[in-house]
């Protein structure tokens, strides 16, 4: 099974997808839903759960597991389903972020306005996940650091961020998006789209083709050069069942462009996913 680009678009769609529009949706977690709907005010946190349940609780500890359905690799027309486990939590006043992707450090935060450093693995890709890739060789993982800008408008987060990739591709990538979340009832309902740009160093280690690869998997010679590599569409909806348990359905659309396009790795443009997961906050 890959691990490679399911990794990193798992880690994307619950961090961002999952975790975001459940801190946008934060204020449903302050109590029971129930107690919303009903105009009732929040729990008070002298009255909330002591000892370790009352840590997990102020750590904003998740837990949960559920399926993705989608590409084997990026670019690939072969779709496969992997399991999706999922820990995060959060900590000094929700300074600190933990999760999926890696750790998140927010060290600048004014009114809607955040700025935040973040490190995490790139999974790198194998040769052996797809009989396309056969002659490609194995991009190797390697340590992944940067930083997100992000800015809240209202129901929309507006966000760029910037990560250098040191082993495997030694590329740097930035991604550009924006999200929306709504609240209604015990759902939240979200909708974003983003682009993501990659160095030549990159692309030409996950969509070029030198010589001897050519010669190996039987697929023309293609240099690929920087420039936008993707676009995403997704959609969202989180119903949260009790004062603690949600449930989650999400289906995403990702369109190959660019080089990244015209490479012969990538056998199909359109990159549709679903994910359904369960879980539970403390």
């Amino acid at each position: 099974m890959n691990f490679v680009f399911l990794k990193k678009k798992i880690s994307f769609m619950i961090l961002s997808i999952l975790v975001g529009p459940l801190s946008a949706g934060d204020r449903a977690w302050a109590a029971d839903p129930s107690e919303l709907i009903a105009g009732e005010p929040p729990t008070p946190a002298s009255e909330r759960s002591s000892g370790i349940r009352g840590k997990l609780h102020d750590w904003n500890v998740v837990v949960g597991a559920g399926a993705v359905y989608g590409p084997k690799f990026e670019g690939s027309k072969d779709f496969e389903v992997m399991p999706v486990p999922l820990v995060s939590a959060s900590f000094f006043n929700d300074y600190v972020h933990v999760g999926p992707t890696g750790l998140l450090i927010d060290i600048y935060k004014v009114e809607n306005f955040k700025i935040s450093a973040r490190g995490g693995m790139e999974f790198g890709r194998d040769e052996d996940d797809s009989d396309h890739l056969r002659g490609l060789g194995d991009i190797d993982s390697g340590a992944k650091i940067g930083g997100v800008i992000s800015y809240e408008l209202g129901p929309i987060e507006l966000s760029a961020g910037i990560d250098k990739i040191m082993g495997g591709s030694d590329g740097v990538t930035g991604t550009f998006g924006a999200e929306y979340s709504h609240m209604v009832g015990q759902f939240i309902l979200s909708a974003g789209a983003s682009a993501t740009w990659a160095d030549k160093n990159y692309m030409k280690s996950y969509f070029g083709v030198t010589p001897l690869q050519s010669a190996r998997s039987g697929l023309e010679t293609y240099d690929a050069g920087a420039g936008f590599k993707r676009i995403d569409l997704t959609a969202s909806v989180t119903y949260l069942a009790s004062e603690h348990w949600f449930i989650r359905g999400q289906a995403e659309l990702g369109i190959v462009t660019g080089d990244a396009r015209n490479s012969p790795v990538v056998q199909k443009e359109t990159q549709p996913s679903v994910m359904m997961f369960v879980g539970y906050k403390f």
